[in-house]
């Protein structure tokens, strides 16, 4: 009798080879990105604590200042309600950036998790991409919601292409705001990370103007508004809706590029170290 060498695989595993592979399991990280950003999502989607006040909260404030205590209609009023839709909508792209990019991140890192993904075959950056589209999308749905209450309910008129460019400027404005978020969550751990950002967060909102006009705050404030992002992007929104507190397209931009690539350089830094 002759011995043969059984071929047969053991345990279900399948001989790896180029030949055998189905082109289905080909490696596309195109794909990847896609799916690190949709279950990045529906992650912060399904926390409570993080989707209903990052939703709720920003259209909570419009409908209380936008059209409980401002009557709707022409004029003055509906002026009004145009402004607190530019500053509420600032106001509500920065919770999902600094919370879901930043606190996120930070508790990440602490639950080893950002660990294992680095030893899973995931793109550099889908990580970071992730967690920016979501951002992004919050953003978006958060302005899309506002636009709804501003023009049903506030007296607000805008035509679709103004509301367009309004989106888009939300849309891109929360880069800085995730650069930021990004710095302070390789700062510090999760629990450190959400007295920071809530330390950051509703002061700079309060200083820039999205709470009250800066009109009526003390000359102090007025003059200091310009150091905080919020503002230029408040700033350019305002321009995007046909507003204008002064002050050039340009410079709110570069202003908010240049915190936007301080940031992420300062935390790309903290990474590698």
């Amino acid at each position: 009798m002759h011995a043969t060498v059984d071929d047969t695989p053991r345990f279900g595993v399948l001989p790896v080879s180029g030949d055998t592979l189905p082109a289905s399991s080909a490696f596309r990280p195109r794909r990847c990105y896609l799916l690190e950003a949709k279950y990045e999502f529906l992650r912060q989607l399904r926390t409570p604590e993080f989707a209903i006040p990052a939703l709720t909260f920003p259209v909570l404030f419009y409908v209380l200042f936008g059209v409980v205590l401002t009557m709707p209609g022409p004029g003055d009023a509906g002026a009004r309600a145009t402004t607190l839709l530019v500053s509420y909508g600032v106001f509500g792209i920065m919770g999902p950036a600094l919370f879901g990019f930043g606190v996120a991140m930070a508790m990440d890192r602490d639950m080893g998790l950002l660990r294992l993904k680095r030893a899973l075959p995931v793109p550099p950056g889908a990580i970071l991409l992730a967690k920016t589209a979501m951002a992004m999308l919050f953003g978006l749905i958060i302005t899309a919601m506002l636009m709804a209450v501003g023009v049903a309910f506030a007296g607000v008129v805008l035509s679709p292409a103004q509301l367009a460019l309004l989106a888009l400027v939300n849309l891109l404005g929360a880069l800085p705001f995730c650069a930021l978020g990004l710095w302070i969550g390789t700062l510090v751990g999760g629990q450190a990370a959400v007295a920071i950002v809530n330390l950051v967060y509703l002061p700079m909102a309060f200083l820039s103007g999205l709470w009250i006009p800066l009109s009526v705050l003390p000359d102090v404030v007025q003059r200091l508004a310009p150091v905080w992002p919020a503002y230029h992007l408040q700033q350019v929104a305002l321009k995007a809706v046909g507003g204008d507190a002064g002050g050039a397209l340009w410079l709110h931009l570069l202003v908010l590029a240049t915190y936007g690539a301080v940031f992420f350089f300062l935390a790309r830094r903290r990474m590698a170290a």
